[in-house]
């Protein structure tokens, strides 16, 4: 049984992660606590945080972790670059950590190196799209896969409506002008994203002290 830390347990994605465990997950895992990004209850041993908060909330799952020798699966976005580096310089636990926590977003990247090297010649545009209460804009996951093809993040265009989950899109163009190459990919329920960090931080609890992420958990997927 693996017990389990949901730090950011009041926000879209703790709830779903809660919500997951609880249905599909009862004879693996149990919670053994439920966080709020400010919280100050003491944690209790536990194999496993995950954290869907804030920088800051990051911050502390990652400082509880470290305290009660808990594995941390974070998946909040817009961390501090010294903080990233801190994470990918771990010794003591295993941390994983992913913008997005979605293995068809991460093979969405994969797509998107093929095609930016294929069609070398051709201008990019990245744009996405998500629902009116995500506060980032463009999202982490936009920064990260602009990221991997070189593509400047200040020209990621994006639109903040309805309940959308996520929808990120590359487009080619043609120098021409004859020819658009588009590559989609579109999250059509969050529970998506919840079922993958659960599936993840099942993972990482047997893993040994060190950085991992999506790249390591595919690997033997795929």
């Amino acid at each position: 049984m693996t017990d389990i830390i949901i730090n950011g347990a009041q926000g879209k994605m703790g709830l779903l992660i809660k919500q997951i465990i609880e249905e599909q997950y009862q004879d693996k895992a149990r919670i053994v606590q439920l966080r709020d990004k400010d919280t100050a209850q003491p944690a209790p041993k536990a194999d496993v945080i995950i954290d869907f908060s804030l920088p800051s909330g990051a911050l502390a799952a990652y400082q509880t972790a470290k305290e009660i020798k808990a594995a941390l699966l974070c998946g909040t976005t817009n961390l501090d670059e010294a903080f990233l580096s801190n994470l990918k310089e771990e010794k003591e636990i295993p941390v994983f950590y992913s913008a997005n926590v979605s293995i068809g977003v991460f093979l969405f990247g994969k797509l998107l190196q093929e095609a930016c090297a294929l069609f070398k010649d051709y201008e990019p545009q990245m744009h996405e799209a998500h629902h009116a209460q995500k506060k980032d804009a463009p999202s982490g996951t936009a920064k990260a896969l602009a990221k991997l093809i070189n593509f400047p993040q200040e020209e990621i265009t994006f639109e903040r409506i309805g309940t959308v989950p996520g929808t990120h899109i590359l487009d080619l163009h043609s120098h021409n002008g004859d020819e658009t190459i588009t590559i989609t990919h579109k999250a059509l329920d969050r529970r998506l994203f919840a079922a993958s960090a659960v599936k993840i931080a099942l993972w990482l609890a047997g893993k040994k002290p060190g950085f991992y992420d999506m790249k390591d958990f595919t690997e033997n997927l795929l």
